[in-house]
This record gives C-alpha cells, sequence and structure tokens, in this order.
C-alpha cells in the first residue's frame, strides 16, 4: 500500500463502491425479512428502495449524496433493532449507558446523543419514546431523499403498484444545512441539479413552515401544501418540470467527473447553522485560482483532490475553518469568508486529506482497544485527544507540510514566482508557507511520536495502521529534508518569534503529558 499512489486509491475506491452496493442491498433484504412489521410502522418503500439500487450506476455508489442517504439507512436499520430490544427488555439502564457509549465511538459526527439523551445522562424511562422518534424522523428523511434521487424511478415504482392512487409522502422543504440545500428546492439525482419552486409556491411553503407532501402518481409528482395542490414535475413523451432548473456550478473537469461548487452555509454567532444562501460568482473565481496553484505546485496532490472531492461548499463562519463528514465522501465545507487565498489552498488540500484517511479506514482498521480515550495531546487544537482524533489530525497536516513544501519549491522558479504573482499570492504569503511547512513539521513529529509508542506500546495499532504511521513518517522526513534550508529566514522574519513560541510549547506539552 502506498498512500499517495492514484491507482491504489482508485481501487480502493471501487471497492468501497461495491461495498456500498452491497450494503444497499443487504439494508432492503434486512427490512423485508427481519423487519417487516416496523418497515410498515414506518412506512418505509422498501421496493422503491430496491428499485433504486438496481437504477444507479456503478459510479454514483461512491457519490456523497448516495452514500450518505445509504448510511442513514443503515443507521436506521441500527436504532430500530434497538427500539425492539428496548421494547422486550424490563430494565433499560443498560441499554442506555451502552448506547450513549456506542454514541462517543460511532455517531460522534451526528445529532443522535442529542435527540435520545438531551440532558447528557442515560434516562432509561424516556428511551423508548425518543428512539421511537429518532427512527420516525431518520423513516421520513431517507424516504424524502430517496423521492429526490430518483423522482422518474419513484413514478415507475408507483405505476407497478395494486393501489392505483397517488402515493403521499411528507416533506420538509427548508434549507437542509448537511447537504447544503437551498429552502424551496428539490435536489434531484447525484449532480446538483436542483428545481426550485415558484414565487407562489414559496409564499405557500413559508406560511406551512417548509411543511409539505410530495403527491406521488405514476407519470407525475404534484406538491401538497396546506390542502392546495401545486404542478411540480411530469414524465410523459418528455420530462417537463414547472419549477426553475438550477443547474450545477461547475469548478472544473476531471478523468473522475465534475468538482461543482455548491450553495453557501452561513452559521450564526454560536458556531451554529443559520441558513443556506447562493453563492456570489466571486467565490467560484477564487476558489478556481487556489485549485490552478494546487494543479501548478503539486500535481501529485491535484490528483488527488480531483479523485477523492466532488464538490465544495462555501462556509461563511467566523471562528469556523472548514469542515467534512466522514458519511458524506468528497463533500467539503471550506470558509472563503474568512480566509485568505493562501488559507483557501491549505483547506482545499485539508479536508481532501480527510476524505483520503476515510477510505483507507472504510477498507481496513488501523486501530483498536483505545476505548476512545482522550489521553494524547493535540498539538493543533492544545488539548487531550483520543487516537482516532490524533490520527486523522496527523495524516492532515502531514499533507499540509507537503503542500507548504511543495509550494515554496514552486515559488522558487521563473514560472512559479510568475503564476505566485498572478495567483494573487504576495512574498508574506511565501514566508508564511515556508513558516507553516515548518510548523506542521514540529507539530506532525510530536504526535507521530505518540502514534508510535500507541503501537509499540500500547498496541492500539493494527499491523495496517502501523504501516500507514510508517509511510506518514517517511513523507515527513522527505519534507523536513527540503524545508530545512528555509529554517534561518523564516527565524528572522516577522514569523520567527511564532515559530519559537510554537516549538517551546510543544517541549512544555512533552513535559506535561509524558508517553504512559
Amino acid at each position: 500500500m502506498r498512500l499517495m499512489d492514484t491507482r491504489f486509491l482508485e481501487r480502493l475506491t471501487s471497492e468501497f463502491r461495491r461495498s456500498m452496493h452491497g450494503l444497499l442491498k443487504d439494508l432492503c433484504r434486512d427490512f423485508e425479512r427481519n423487519y417487516a412489521e416496523e418497515s410498515r410502522t414506518f412506512q418505509l418503500p422498501v421496493k422503491l428502495f430496491q428499485a433504486i439500487e438496481r437504477s444507479l450506476t456503478p459510479a454514483e455508489y461512491a457519490n456523497w449524496k448516495v452514500v450518505g442517504w445509504i448510511e442513514s439507512l443503515n443507521d436506521l436499520l441500527y436504532f430500530v433493532d434497538i427500539l425492539i430490544q428496548v421494547r422486550q427488555e424490563r430494565s433499560r439502564r443498560d441499554i442506555a449507558d451502552q448506547l450513549r457509549a456506542e454514541f462517543r465511538e460511532k455517531f460522534y459526527e451526528h445529532g443522535y446523543a442529542d435527540e435520545v439523551f438531551p440532558n447528557g445522562t442515560p434516562e432509561p424511562r424516556r428511551l423508548l419514546s425518543r428512539l421511537t422518534g429518532l427512527c420516525q424522523r431518520l423513516a421520513r428523511e431517507v424516504t424524502q431523499e430517496s423521492v429526490c434521487l430518483a423522482p422518474r424511478v419513484a413514478c415507475r415504482w408507483v405505476a407497478m403498484r395494486q393501489r392505483k392512487k397517488a402515493w403521499s409522502v411528507p416533506c420538509d422543504l427548508n434549507a437542509n444545512v448537511e447537504r447544503v440545500e437551498l429552502p424551496w428546492v428539490c435536489a434531484v439525482g447525484t449532480t446538483g441539479l436542483c428545481y426550485e419552486a415558484p414565487r407562489l409556491v414559496q409564499q405557500a411553503l413559508t406560511r406551512a413552515g417548509g411543511q409539505a407532501k410530495f403527491m406521488i402518481e405514476e407519470a407525475r409528482i404534484d406538491l401538497l401544501v396546506d390542502e392546495q395542490i401545486y404542478a411540480m414535475v411530469e414524465y410523459g413523451d418528455a420530462e417537463r418540470w414547472h419549477w426553475r432548473r438550477l443547474d450545477p456550478q461547475r469548478l472544473r473537469e476531471t478523468d473522475n467527473g465534475a468538482l461543482s461548487l455548491g450553495s453557501t452555509l452561513v452559521y450564526g454567532k454560536e458556531k451554529t447553522p443559520l441558513a443556506v444562501r447562493p453563492t456570489r460568482p466571486e467565490v467560484a473565481t477564487g476558489m478556481q485560482r487556489a485549485l490552478s496553484v494546487i494543479e501548478a505546485a503539486w500535481p501529485e496532490g491535484n490528483q488527488l483532490l480531483g479523485l477523492l472531492t466532488s464538490r465544495i461548499v462555501p462556509l461563511q463562519a467566523s471562528g469556523v475553518v472548514s469542515f467534512s463528514y466522514r458519511h458524506r465522501p468528497g463533500l467539503s465545507m471550506i470558509n472563503c469568508f474568512d480566509r485568505d487565498r493562501l488559507d483557501l489552498i491549505d483547506d482545499l488540500i485539508h479536508e481532501n486529506s480527510h476524505h483520503h484517511l476515510n477510505l483507507i479506514l472504510r477498507k481496513d482498521v488501523l486501530y483498536q482497544n483505545d476505548h476512545n480515550q482522550e489521553i494524547f495531546y493535540s498539538p493543533w487544537r492544545h488539548s487531550l485527544r483520543p487516537l482516532r482524533g490524533i490520527l486523522h489530525a496527523t495524516f492532515t497536516f502531514t499533507m499540509g507540510a507537503i503542500l507548504f513544501e511543495r509550494l515554496s519549491a514552486w515559488a522558487d522558479t521563473r514560472q512559479g514566482r510568475r503564476q505566485w504573482k498572478e495567483a494573487g499570492l504576495t512574498p508574506r504569503d511565501l514566508m508564511r508557507a515556508r513558516f507553516r511547512g515548518l510548523e506542521e513539521i514540529d507539530s506532525v513529529r510530536y504526535s507521530l511520536e505518540d502514534l508510535d509508542h500507541a503501537g509499540s506500546r500500547l498496541k492500539w495499532l493494527t499491523s495496517m495502521g502501523t504501516q500507514v504511521v510508517g509511510q506518514l513518517t517517511e513523507a515527513l522526513g522527505h519534507v523536513e529534508r527540503h524545508m530545512r534550508r528555509h529554517e534561518t529566514v523564516v527565524s528572522r522574519s516577522s514569523f520567527g518569534a511564532a515559530l519559537r513560541r510554537h516549538r517551546a510549547e510543544l517541549v512544555r506539552a512533552r513535559g506535561t503529558y509524558r508517553l504512559m
């Protein structure tokens, strides 16, 4: 295994597609055979899910939207199974305690814990009602998303049913902050194509709090809002939408498909999602400029980006840098408003590196038996983190160190200096890139020592995990050999004091948090 070998990653992606396809088939089979009563209770259209499974192309099984939909269906099955156990148990204390532990280890990215344990305590007496509510919500969401993924397939499925009357599907057409979809739109398929409701329908939805129903017939879908029906789409000899088409904004085409720019996710003062808004044209210009720099300075990193990132969402959030979800591979939320041009380049690579490691983690187990203990100091967060967090940070910031080394080397060439200036980057940006490279080398070196200890002494890393850490160590050594020549000039620059403080902090941290 070579971490940055695109052929290796392409093979992993192919395996991932097959595994997601197999998971969807298994989930449908399980709901049909083992949870038929619960499927009826939560009104799950399993036959429709199976029809969608047959309609998706192999490539779409690695798409962030399809993967998120399948993962939600998988979570629903898990919670339905827990719900059955809770119904059968008189004493629910043990199940509640176990479920809270599961949330910390497996569902740390979701808000499930807030729904089932809103007070942070087990509360066994309320476990059944809260789990039921969670299952109802997930069932509604996966059903609505299935219709939007394949509306024509939904019509065909309705046409095949014995009951010929319209199938009514509750839907929430408010802005969706996880998929970053605008309010009053139906996001169709996997490419980012949307259809926006007419103003009259938007007004009705506003009065109804965004709640409506899809009325699905064999050749059309209408929207029911407060007892009023509005035409949405017709499937006759040709497809005819009554809503306005919003085509996805494509940043560039790659061998693995288009890289698209999504709507803008806006956060409020409390660092929580506030709204989803259309993205301004100048954001796309800045994004394309950043992508062109990566392509010129680090062609191999550009290949990784083309393979692993498929949609970028501008993030307008003070104090929030960038983030992504394990269950939405290829979807990166990037702060394009509070960060400068060099930061944008760094953030694109950073989130792509999370997708990179998550793809590897879907194939191989890299760590075990750590029990999610927060015992390792993070040089980036300045706090204790579990092994999972340290592994992710070490991986992504190693990629960041490589990026800064490549930017430094590129800017030393005649063509690179010209392109650096054309991209709007300054001599100060170059010095900061070199400072960041040296800073990341020291931070990553610190955490590699902890990861080596976790593997060799604590036995928390698997053989594959040890192999990954070894390759990161090798890559960092290569970066360090090339970056040390900038040590003197950075130390004498305006960034010198910050670099010395950073190194002193690492020395203090090592003295405080000694290896066990």
